[in-house]
């Protein structure tokens, strides 16, 4: 989760430093693993879908308003939208080891560029849908959704920013920052599989997407991780080392529901559409 993602330390006795480092490393790792399922599925599946049947086919696929007869413009939008994700949440882990910066800065560099352009096309293309197309649930969803668009394309342009000027630290921080919001997708599938394995699916109809806990966590997709963030880089600056004992304690608990998550959409939603006899 931080420029230490990865890092090599040596598993001496414990401290504060390295519990942390640990526990990001342990984040990184489970984040990368369901990254790379996602992106799987959507490769496996949306791929041979458009390319058998082209846009019409997205009227097979699981997506309000996949498809609409004669807008050729959004067909393409949703197209792009879908196949963009492949690149953003598959290339976006490698951006955050050490490792790779370092020893292939010209990887690095030329990955963090496609990065940038295709998480910032991608939002555009999801505004451009949301606003022309039918709504979905409610209008506060699409609200929200509009708001991580719009995050994205601010929060590309100060990391690129901070790149061109050479402040590596900032810079960064920043691309962590945008790490999480062009992720939301993600959190959003991972986010509700925890929650509807802890309560059932309270506050949720599936149906018409809408409920309490849908008007919820549509914010709540990026700017929880975004919150957990800015306690991970107030720990790693602070003082007292017990900030970074509790930060390393809370973001294991954290990376813990998180892979449950993962595994449920994985088991529930990702790998069962692989298997529909329809496609």
């Amino acid at each position: 989760m931080t420029e230490a993602v990865l890092a090599s330390r040596s598993p001496l006795a414990f401290s504060p430093d390295r519990a942390l480092d640990a526990s990001a490393r342990f984040w990184w790792v489970v984040a990368a693993l369901g990254h790379w399922v996602f992106v799987f599925y959507v490769a496996a599946y949306y791929g041979p879908l458009l390319v058998q049947g082209g846009l019409q086919a997205l009227q097979k696929a699981h997506l309000f308003n996949g498809y609409i007869a004669g807008d050729t413009v959004g067909n393409l939008a949703v197209a792009g939208h879908v196949l963009l994700a492949v690149i953003i949440l598959g290339g976006g882990p490698l951006q955050l080891v050490p490792q790779i910066r370092a020893r292939f800065p010209t990887f690095h560099r030329w990955l963090g560029r496609t990065y940038l352009l295709t998480g910032v096309t991608s939002a555009a293309a999801g505004l451009y849908l949301i606003w022309t197309r039918p709504l979905f649930g409610a209008a506060i969803t699409n609200i929200a959704t509009s708001i991580d668009g719009v995050l994205i394309i601010v929060f590309a342009a100060i990391a690129l920013r901070y790149a061109i000027a050479r402040d590596i630290r900032t810079h960064r921080r920043w691309a962590l920052r945008l790490f999480m919001v062009t992720s939301s997708v993600w959190f959003l599938r991972v986010g509700f599989q925890v929650w509807t394995l802890l309560t059932g699916g309270a506050g949720i109809d599936e149906k018409s997407f809408t409920g309490p806990f849908i008007y919820v966590w549509t914010f709540g997709q990026y700017l929880l991780p975004l919150a957990v963030l800015e306690l991970y880089f107030r720990a790693r600056d602070s003082a007292n080392p017990n900030h970074r004992t509790a930060m390393a304690a809370g973001l294991s608990a954290l990376t813990v529901l998180m892979a449950i998550g993962i595994f449920q959409a994985a088991k529930n939603s990702w790998l069962p559409r692989l298997f529909e006899s329809s496609y």
